[in-house]
């Protein structure tokens, strides 16, 4: 009789002790499944956040392209240049395409983006109210020459053919007055200077024997130039045509006849019309000379003044 109470005794201490461990185990389990839930609530949240930054980017962006075509057209229809902001046009279509990838979207990096965007639309509001107060300028001036003309309708003709005449009559004086202060080289020699400072002279030099070359020239006299201080560039052409130059030591660009072109190296001079001498260095930087005849060319306040060669053997 003793015997069975304690196996009942025991089968429900067993039971008891299955019933807690049940219990730990839905607490455990319940535990885990609320961390999970809060994890992936705060995933939605963050992610939410972040589509919201990247849809409020993309809004923000179409609005500047459609405002940056908008000026594009404008400024256009005013005759101005709209070189630089189709290059800001390319730049923004980039900005939009890297835009689709989410996951390398900094909020950051395009707020700066947007707001340096912003900035130069403001800079082209004032651009574009600088050409309409020209253009309106220009407008008004046409007007009243117009009315000039309408009341002087007998002399119309006249007036227009003298116009013109002394349009062209002008311009063509302005070209030969240009045209005649332009400066003129003579006496171009070039030396040759080794690393050592010996210097020869001939027009015909070694490879081996060339660190730096010196044009020598004389500015002729000229009456109708001013006398005041000119920049001389020099270019070198190599067998081939190719310009010689090292931005290191002094090379550059400038602009002849409305295009860029490259210089080897200048020179500034304060021109006083007595037929004074100047002269131009060039080093060749590390790279040897190629054999065969060399070109110098001589540019200033947009003319060729000079040419020279020498030769490298």
């Amino acid at each position: 009789m003793d015997y069975n109470q304690d196996q009942k005794q025991d089968r429900r201490t067993l039971l008891w002790a299955a019933l807690a461990v049940l219990a730990i185990l839905n607490v455990v389990l319940f535990y885990f499944y609320y961390q999970e839930r809060q994890n992936n609530r705060d995933k939605d949240t963050i992610i939410a956040a972040k589509t919201d930054e990247v849809l409020s980017t993309k809004n923000k962006l179409d609005s500047i392209s459609v405002q940056l075509d908008a000026k594009i057209a404008e400024i256009q229809q005013l005759g101005g240049s709209v070189d630089s902001l189709i290059v800001l046009k390319q730049e923004l279509e980039r900005d939009r395409q890297a835009l689709r990838n989410s996951n390398a979207f900094s909020a950051k990096k395009y707020e700066d983006k947007i707001r340096n965007y912003e900035s130069i639309l403001n800079q082209k509001d004032t651009e574009i109210a600088q050409l309409k107060e020209e253009l309106g300028i220009v407008t008004a001036k046409n007007e009243e020459l117009n009315l000039a003309v309408t009341g002087l309708e007998d002399e119309k003709q006249l007036l227009s053919d003298s116009v013109t005449n002394y349009a062209v009559q002008n311009r063509e004086l302005n070209e030969k007055v240009t045209i005649a202060s332009a400066l003129r080289a003579e006496n171009i020699s070039v030396n040759a200077l080794s690393s050592k400072g010996k210097e020869r002279d001939g027009g015909s030099y070694k490879a081996r024997r060339i660190d730096k070359l010196r044009i020598d020239f004389r500015l002729a006299p000229n009456a109708v130039a001013k006398q005041d201080r000119k920049e001389v560039y020099l270019r070198i052409l190599d067998p081939d045509g190719a310009v010689l130059s090292d931005m290191a030591t002094g090379s550059g660009a400038f602009i002849h006849n409305g295009r860029e072109m490259i210089y080897s190296s200048k020179e500034a001079i304060n021109f006083n019309n007595t037929g004074q001498t100047m002269d131009i260095m060039y080093g060749r930087g590390g790279v040897p000379f190629k054999d065969g005849k060399y070109t110098v060319e001589l540019y200033s306040e947009g003319f060729k003044i000079g040419q020279g060669d020498f030769i490298v053997k």
